[in-house]
């Protein structure tokens, strides 16, 4: 459906938009997102990892519509699969999108899946930065689950970022600490990923994800040994980081 009047530039609509709802809820901030035209167009990316339910859960609620895309890396735990399935189909969601990596790069780049082994972050950008950059391509917006506890850059999150200038980033759950995220779920009596109570907190693709030791950072088993803490999906200046935010400038 075309929006009423073009939108303002992305820093613009940025700044305007935390200002008008730094103060909400983050089921407010959520419920806006999919309903002010300075938005646009929004769609919510989610891993239906660890605590990826929380906001699909909140969509929901507010517009069972509203588009999802799923990465599947085609690398993921099959525990992963069977969740996306179940927490669809609990939650009525109908919009799910499944995006893969193109099957033609895959064969040239990594016809014997073992590309993670040598070259972690161009694996990465095989099979899930570069599908979701074309997945989010048509969008003006995208959510994120992203939280301020998580450390790094994200220390000092806004709900509303500028993505580089070409569309805005949305993290309703910006200002959450695990406590938060622990009472939903519970109160809402909301599905928990399998393998959370097996050890993995933070859950990502099967030959990069190991189980958290207790007293262990939660994102400790996500490329372990690696110099590497993110997958690339987020973007500083237009571009993905492969790097950890907090050494991004």
């Amino acid at each position: 459906m075309p929006l009423e009047a073009p939108l303002d530039p992305v820093s613009v609509r940025v700044a305007e938009l935390n200002r008008r709802y730094a103060h909400h809820s983050a089921a407010d901030v959520l419920a806006h997102a999919l309903t002010d035209p300075q938005v646009g167009q929004t769609a919510l990316v989610s891993s239906f990892g660890a605590e990826s339910v929380v906001l699909l859960h909140m969509v929901s609620v507010i517009d069972r519509s509203t588009p999802i895309l799923f990465i599947d890396t085609e690398m993921l735990f099959p525990e992963t699969l069977e969740y996306q399935r179940e927490v669809a189909d609990s939650l009525a969601l109908n919009n799910v999108q499944i995006i893969r990596p193109d099957r033609d790069q895959t064969f040239l780049r990594d016809h014997a899946n073992t590309l993670h082994q040598t070259a972690p972050d161009a694996c990465c950008a095989l099979r899930k930065t570069e599908p979701l950059q074309a997945a989010v391509a048509p969008f003006d917006a995208w959510i994120t689950g992203r939280k301020r506890y998580q450390g790094g850059k994200r220390a000092a999150l806004d709900f509303f970022e500028d993505e580089g200038g070409t569309r805005i980033k949305i993290n309703p759950l910006a200002h959450w600490g695990p406590e938060d995220i622990a009472e939903y779920m519970t109160n809402n009596r909301l599905p928990r990923h399998p393998l959370v109570a097996r050890g993995y907190p933070s859950i990502g693709c099967a030959p990069c994800t190991t189980r958290v030791a207790p007293g262990e950072d939660p994102r400790a088993g996500r490329w372990r040994g690696q110099d590497k803490d993110e997958c690339g999906i987020h973007f500083v200046n237009g571009k993905a980081v492969r790097t950890p935010l907090k050494e991004a400038s």
